[in-house]
């Protein structure tokens, strides 16, 4: 690795007076230095001493040096008056500005390294008289990584040679981590073959970020190393799965790309990212590599902009073999969820697109959308007579905001309210589903627990805390979630159905026509005064006519008043039931993932927001309840296995790789895919 050493701009020698004196005093911080020890910085101006230094100018170098010692480690030794090292560029020609920077930058710059001692010797034959025409032959034989190039009037950065952790987007990788960790050492060995450019765009200091191109070469699976686990040789499986027992395999994506209009919108976000990664014609490439790479038979995508799915992903992805369905936010924003599936292997029975927003309510009054289809898996040819049975797949993008989990827990009822609806089979079961989505909640948060254990006590939470983003405790007055959270307007139950569903018309209700029921207005119950009625002349006294009804009649009339009455006893029992702030669902939903790395001893992570690691996007799958213990449901597979999953990566990793989005993965998230298998049957 080859370091540049630079400490201010060598300029011709009948100015090199000036230049110290000014330099020196008024532009001391604008000098380019490099951290260097004292014996390597040895008689640079012992040829130029006599001739062209004079006491003066000695006791000013003399006090400068004392008055920048300060800045200097305490390991550093001070440099001797006359013992200042230089390395000349092309720039001193044209009379350029100093390069720009401080000392105490320098100090703790990483590809700042010291002077060579071949370097010393060169610049000591260019401090000789004949100092011009030599400095003309030496720059030609300079290399081009050491050449610094200054333009315009603003200050410009040099281009110092990036060692092997600079080029790979990190700092001080430690060796023992990259023999551990095989997602590192992948990333090591793609940029140990990488060469630095022989001409590298300067760019102001303040905009100067580290940036490793990415080779076509080098695929992305083989830089962020992530395991196949395969699942389908675990005893617990084989148990479930029998010898003669066929399954319809298929694997399922779900992956938020980050629109390019959210990118553009919070800049801020990605400052740590260099300007040509977030550029949209740079990530498509990468997002459909890697979309291709793992071949999923369904795909959900959240974040998708609507120009760009029209113009371009949906006629990419019909190429691929998928059929595609997209639902854009509602309101302004341009992006939505999509929903593609390989009609090889699947067709469409239902789909459902979801709005989230409800004018006029508070608690659902965002633009967040979801999507929900029923599909028939395809059975290939040859299998004779053999069923499976249909799958539901729904996907979604839940608000982010962390302070208002009401609306994000609202937004997952309506979602489950419409699985209920389209997954209900005849007979009152579910058929398999899977939940894919950004739910912008964590693990183990009330709205993951909700989802997975079907129940949940929300009266009094407060809503900052229903998805465990962020701890807003400290806040005097933050918002709770009151029973009910939602209004009986909206057709959905405390058990996230609608109401005509969980509410089916009875047989033989519009049996008794209202002229046949009027004609029983003077039976005996109604003609009992009731106890507390208060008389009102003209009003209540009066008398009616009795009139005699057989006792077919008066048993008719008492069926139709019991009726009644269970009827206001069951929604009063209902309204009790609403205003107890308890909900539930009864889909039997676990997690693909366990949100833990154990052999890393860390936990799972899918996006990077401010270089802080969060799993937030998740694989839910039907499956069988086995027990409760500790307030947490277990489960084991039914009639939808989960056969694999594609390994997350633990923060420290994904900080090593200079975070989300990087050269290699081109969004915020990480991509999540599950295998799974349907159960054969037999007409």
């Amino acid at each position: 690795m080859i370091g540049t050493v630079l400490y201010y701009v060598l300029l011709p020698a009948a100015r090199l007076l000036r230049a110290l004196r000014d330099g020196f005093f008024t532009c001391r911080t604008n000098v380019l230095l490099a951290k260097s020890p004292s014996t390597q910085i040895g008689g640079v101006f012992a040829a130029t001493r006599g001739r062209l230094v004079s006491e003066e100018q000695e006791a000013l170098l003399q006090q400068w040096l004392e008055e920048g010692a300060g800045n200097l480690p305490a390991n550093e030794c001070v440099p001797e008056v006359g013992n200042v090292s230089v390395t000349l560029t092309s720039d001193w020609l044209e009379g350029s500005e100093l390069l720009m920077t401080s000392l105490s930058d320098l100090n703790l710059s990483p590809g700042v390294t010291p002077c060579a001692d071949q370097q010393v010797s060169e610049l000591n034959t260019l401090a000789s008289s004949k100092l011009q025409d030599h400095a003309v032959a030496e720059l030609a034989r300079l290399p081009a990584e050491e050449t610094v190039t200054v333009g315009g009037s603003a200050p410009w950065a040099a281009v110092v040679p990036q060692t092997d952790e600079q080029l790979a987007g990190c700092a001080g990788i430690n060796a023992e981590v990259l023999n551990d960790d095989p997602a590192v050492l992948a990333w090591s060995l793609a940029c140990d073959t990488e060469t630095v450019p022989a001409e590298l765009q300067a760019r102001p200091i303040q905009d100067a970020v580290p940036f490793c191109p990415v080779l076509t070469e080098v695929p992305y699976h083989e830089i962020l190393w992530r395991d196949w686990e395969d699942l389908s040789v675990q005893p617990c499986v084989l148990e479930q799965v029998s010898k003669n027992t066929s399954l319809f395999e298929f694997r399922v994506m779900s992956y938020n790309i980050l629109a390019q209009d959210l990118v553009e919108q919070g800049l801020d976000l990605y400052v740590h990212c260099h300007p040509d990664i977030l550029n949209w014609n740079y990530r498509l490439p990468n997002l459909l590599q890697e979309i291709q790479h793992w071949d999923p038979d369904v795909l959900c995508l959240q974040e998708v902009q609507e120009n760009h799915y029209w113009e371009q992903l949906e006629p990419t992805f019909k190429e691929m073999g998928f059929a595609c369905f997209y639902k854009r936010r509602t309101g302004t924003k341009t992006d939505g969820c999509a929903v593609c599936y390989k009609h090889s292997r699947f067709q469409l029975i239902s789909l459902s697109s979801i709005e989230y927003f409800r004018p006029g309510l508070d608690v659902l009054n965002r633009d967040n959308v979801g999507l929900v289809l029923l599909l028939q898996p395809v059975l290939p040819e040859g299998l004779g007579l053999k069923a499976v049975s249909p799958l539901c797949v729904a996907n979604t993008h839940v608000l982010f905001n962390p302070r208002r989990g009401d609306i994000k827990l609202a937004q997952v009822a309506l979602l489950l309210a419409e699985i209920d609806k389209i997954a209900r089979t005849a007979e009152g079961s579910y058929y398999p589903v899977i939940l894919c989505g950004d739910l912008n909640s964590v693990p183990d948060s009330p709205l993951y627990k909700f989802i997975r254990n079907g129940e949940l006590s929300y009266h009094g939470m407060p809503a900052w805390k229903v998805s465990g983003q962020e701890d807003f405790s400290q806040q005097l007055h933050s918002r709770k979630l009151l029973a009910p959270l939602w209004p009986s307007s909206l057709g959905i139950t405390d058990n996230c159905q609608y109401v005509t569903r969980c509410q089916p018309k009875k047989p033989g209700r519009h049996e008794y026509s209202r002229d046949f029921l009027l004609q029983f207005r003077f039976c005996d119950i109604a003609c009992e005064r009731p106890p507390h009625l208060v008389l009102l002349e003209g009003v209540t006294d009066a008398k009616p006519v009795w009139m005699v009804a057989s006792a077919r009649e008066h048993s008719a009339v008492t069926a139709v008043l019991k009726r009644h009455y269970l009827s206001f006893l069951g929604k009063w029992c209902l309204f009790l039931c609403r205003c107890s702030g308890v909900i539930q669902h009864g889909l039997n939903l676990t997690s693909v993932y366990s949100h833990f790395l154990p052999q890393r001893g860390r936990p799972e992570v899918t996006t990077m927001p401010m270089g802080l690691g969060a799993t937030v996007d998740y694989i839910f799958y039907s499956a069988e309840p086995v027990e409760n213990r500790a307030g947490r449901r277990l489960y084991k597979d039914g009639a939808l296995k989960l056969l694999g999953r594609l390994s997350l990566l633990s923060e420290d990793v994904l900080l090593m790789a200079n975070g989300l989005p990087n050269p290699f993965c081109s969004s915020d998230h990480l991509c999540l895919l599950a295998s799974f298998g349907l159960e054969i049957s037999s007409l």
